[in-house]
């Protein structure tokens, strides 16, 4: 299998994403790194969840500010702010997915990209 080379800047907006979200309190939040998984869409998925449409909104706010802080970086495409179960912000090489826990539960795509390299990020 062919490896991805390492984007130093992908990493850079991970850890960007990250800071946002613990900037308000997400809870349970992940780290998949994707760039060893064939055919994957993105090099790092990054997800949380959160517990009300409130605090969604919150984190997705959160996550822009951030991003656009430390990167200069706007999201290529943003999806779920109307029915904030599952909110995503596309920055196409990290993709943070934002849910309600049940959705989360429900959707589980810790085990649908079960290839990747998953880092646990402490609360």
């Amino acid at each position: 299998m062919a490896k991805k080379k390492k984007d130093p800047d992908s990493e850079k907006l991970c850890k960007a994403v990250v800071k946002g979200m613990q900037e308000k309190k997400a809870s349970d939040i992940v780290v998949m790194d994707l760039r060893q998984v064939k055919n994957a869409i993105a090099d790092f998925f990054v997800i949380c969840s959160g517990n009300s449409d409130k605090q969604l909104d919150a984190i997705s706010d959160s996550i822009d500010d951030e991003v656009s802080k430390s990167i200069k970086e706007n999201p290529w495409h943003t999806e779920g702010k109307s029915n904030k179960e599952w909110m995503l912000l596309d920055y196409i090489t990290v993709v943070a997915h934002i849910f309600k826990k049940d959705r989360r539960e429900f959707y589980e795509l810790e085990k649908l990209w079960g290839d990747a390299k998953i880092t646990e990020i402490e609360d």
